[in-house]
């Protein structure tokens, strides 16, 4: 359908207003205009109606408006621009006539009418163009049957920005909400069903599309809607709350797809805000590994609170840039420096230190990579343990009052280079700890506090972006192993855990997060080429690459050995580790950062499986070590 120029709607918007003057005198008459009435008057005052309506559409620019795309804002236009002119009329114009005449141009009935007809006419004309383009340009694509879960005013204005949209036909033809007083209901002309019922619609319908337009539905119920629309090939997609839509108004845009995240969700966190605040409010805080994904989210997470100053440190420059902006953007008020920097070079985090005394330290910065640390161990044990000693020390130096290691999973009976110099920097600043407590004065030392978690979803080197990357590219998707599982959360949940962990420490605990159920890999990949519209084996196939070196099967939280405590906090545990005596472990850190020069690879290895007996190695050249 081709668009009409601007000229024609003017000559258009002018036919119609001759024709409204007309129907107006018409009316006013009531279909039987007397002969006695001035046809003079009529004959001049016409014209001159007709140029002042042209002269003001011409003012108000109610002919650049696209009539396809017509809204309040052309409605809107059209009458002020009417609405003047007959003001002008009935003021001035006829005025000028009857000073000049003795009669009025038009009499002020017609003039009346000619307002109410004349506004309708030009609105009507415009919206029916819209709907019959709408009608046109939709009737020649098939249509979309979409449901929508939520029959609330959220669900309203889903319907509504569906089927608005001009590039897609969506029809919704059903509701569902378990809410009992809309049982049996319409709205807006679309049946509503109780939420059980939802099965059975899937299979015999086969939508292909369904929204989930219900923020207060709970976790468990939204899993189990996206798990059956998964069963039954239906797309699914999320509706955010209403404090993230665009000015306050939901468009197509804003729908989101569901993600993997979605389905390994759990229920919101509950944390003691007030005792975080506490913490984090007016304190000098300092992250490394600021760059990467766990340290940039408790980068925002901690600027929520109000500190001092935030630092930001990591030897990632592109990255800290790029966190440097969005922090710019989204906290503006806030102050925060950012820093490059290695953690193994002493003198660069002297300096650090020494600038800026950090109240809190949030260490996130480490190589997290197990095949890639397999095949580097000096790399990992500088890193890991040689850089982490060098941030505890000064931090015991400085009198930093917190000081949160951020660790893994794979410190628990490690396979891995990875997961072993990780359990060696838990060693070093859980034994520094104590060491702290026996030789200083309790109202200075700083507590030394390890959090533990497992995979989290997104992160660099999570095995969700790989996925992702090879779905969009056609496959295969590579699992390592048909039986392989490991732990899940997102990115924000631990890093709320850590926050929170941070606050309750009084130094020297090990705390283990709660994961909830380990997932296997394999079913976390057909989920996710279900979730993409693919059909695995027919449009997508899933290859078994192997286990990678350093890996294991199952991930562990903790050591057979080991046993957890219960906190306040429902979600996070104490593990309980052998302790180490600090003065030995100090011995050992420095063999292991001395050997670094020689970079043999056997002799570093050898010291961490003599100092960490539970390290055997797993798909390994390092095997033979453990003979």
């Amino acid at each position: 359908m081709q668009q009409i120029s601007r000229w024609g709607i003017l000559i258009i918007d002018i036919g119609i207003i001759v024709f409204s003057l007309i129907l107006a005198h018409l009316l006013r008459f009531n279909f039987n205009i007397p002969t006695t009435l001035d046809y003079d008057n009529l004959f001049y005052g016409t014209p001159v109606m007709i140029a002042v309506r042209a002269l003001s559409f011409f003012i108000f620019k109610t002919y650049a408006g696209i009539i396809l795309h017509t809204s309040i804002e052309d409605a809107q236009r059209i009458f002020w621009a009417v609405l003047s002119g007959s003001i002008f009329m009935a003021t001035l114009g006829n005025i000028g006539f009857y000073y000049t005449t003795g009669h009025f141009a038009l009499p002020y009935s017609i003039l009346i009418i000619d307002f109410l007809v004349s506004i309708f006419m030009l609105t009507a004309y415009r919206a029916l163009v819209k709907i019959l383009y709408i009608e046109f340009r939709n009737g020649k694509k098939d249509k979309k049957f979409v449901a929508v879960y939520g029959a609330g005013e959220t669900g309203i204005t889903t319907k509504t920005a569906l089927e608005r949209d001009m590039g897609n036909k969506f029809s919704v033809n059903a509701f569902f909400d378990n809410n009992s007083n809309y049982r049996k209901k319409r709205l807006l002309g679309v049946p509503i069903y109780s939420g059980k019922f939802l099965e059975r619609y899937l299979l015999a319908n086969h939508p292909q599309l369904l929204v989930i337009a219900d923020n207060n539905i709970s976790t468990d119920k939204k899993q189990e809607i996206i798990e059956l629309c998964l069963k039954y090939n239906v797309k699914v997609r999320n509706v955010p709350p209403v404090e993230k839509w665009v000015n306050g108004e939901l468009s197509l845009q804003q729908i989101k797809e569901i993600k993997i995240d979605d389905l390994l969700e759990r229920d919101p966190i509950q944390l003691d805000w007030e005792n975080i605040e506490n913490q984090l409010k007016d304190k000098t805080i300092l992250i490394t590994g600021a760059a990467g994904s766990i340290g940039s989210e408790i980068a925002r997470q901690v600027l929520r609170f109000h500190p001092k100053l935030l630092v930001l440190l990591d030897q990632a420059e592109t990255p800290l840039y790029e966190l440097n902006i969005e922090l710019n953007n989204t906290f503006p008020h806030l102050k925060h420096e950012v820093v490059i920097g290695d953690i193994r070079n002493q003198e660069r985090m002297h300096k650090v230190f020494k600038s800026f005394r950090p109240d809190i330290v949030y260490h996130a910065a480490a190589y997290k990579h197990v095949p890639m640390m397999e095949n580097n161990p000096s790399e990992a044990i500088l890193t890991n343990i040689g850089g982490t000693r060098i941030l505890a020390d000064l931090a015991k130096e400085f009198q930093v009052k917190n000081f949160v290691l951020v660790s893994t999973d794979k410190a628990v009976n490690p396979t891995n280079i990875m997961g072993a110099s990780k359990r060696m920097a838990e060693i070093y600043v859980q034994s520094l700890n104590k060491y702290q407590i026996n030789n200083a004065n309790a109202n200075t030392y700083t507590k030394f506090i390890t959090t533990r978690f497992g995979n989290v979803l997104g992160s660099n080197g999570s095995v969700i972006p790989l996925f992702k990357k090879q779905i969009a590219s056609g496959g295969p998707v590579t699992v390592t192993h048909p039986e392989m599982t490991r732990y899940f959360m997102t990115i924000p949940e631990a890093c709320q855990l850590v926050l929170e962990a941070g606050c309750m420490g009084k130094g020297g605990e090990i705390y283990v997060f709660d994961m909830g159920k380990s997932i296997k890999i394999l079913d976390l990949a057909k989920r996710m080429i279900r979730l993409s519209g693919l059909e695995l084996e027919k449009d997508i196939q899933i290859t078994f690459s192997g286990l990678r070196p350093g890996e294991k099967l199952y991930e562990e939280l903790l050591n057979p050995a080991e046993t957890s405590l219960t906190t306040h906090h429902q979600k996070i545990m104490i593990a309980t580790v052998r302790e180490y005596d600090f003065d030995k472990v100090k011995i050992v850190v420095t063999e292991l950062t001395h050997l670094f020069d020689k970079q043999n690879n056997n002799d570093l290895v050898k010291i961490l499986k003599k100092y960490i007996p539970e390290y055997k190695s797993n798909n390994s050249i390092f095997e033979e070590l453990d003979k």
